[in-house]
């Protein structure tokens, strides 16, 4: 949110971005989303119970920056135990940006 608002970011990673609270995919946590320029990658587990992989990606379709989307799968929202999955996703994509 600080970067919507004007904090100077050269890219975000969003590690489990909490899209919803579980089972309230109607409070979408997005309001700022619009505001976002920053190139973002968002590295979520593909069971996540704060938004599936289809709700995150219709979801960041409102950033005009470019996004990038790594799924992990079987992962939910904690990622226990995927810290190198994460790591390895997080390496390979700052390059990039």
């Amino acid at each position: 949110m600080a970067v919507s608002e004007g904090l100077p970011a050269a890219c975000l990673i969003l590690i489990s971005y909490p899209l919803h609270p579980p089972g309230r995919p109607d409070r979408l946590r997005t309001a700022h989303f619009p505001a976002i320029t920053t190139p973002c990658l968002f590295v979520s587990g593909d069971r996540d119970a704060f938004g599936s992989p289809d709700e995150l990606q219709a979801a960041t379709q409102l950033i005009p920056g470019p996004v990038t989307h790594a799924w992990l799968p079987g992962g939910d929202h904690g990622l226990r135990g995927r810290d190198e999955a994460v790591t390895s996703i997080v390496d390979s994509w700052l390059p990039s940006t």
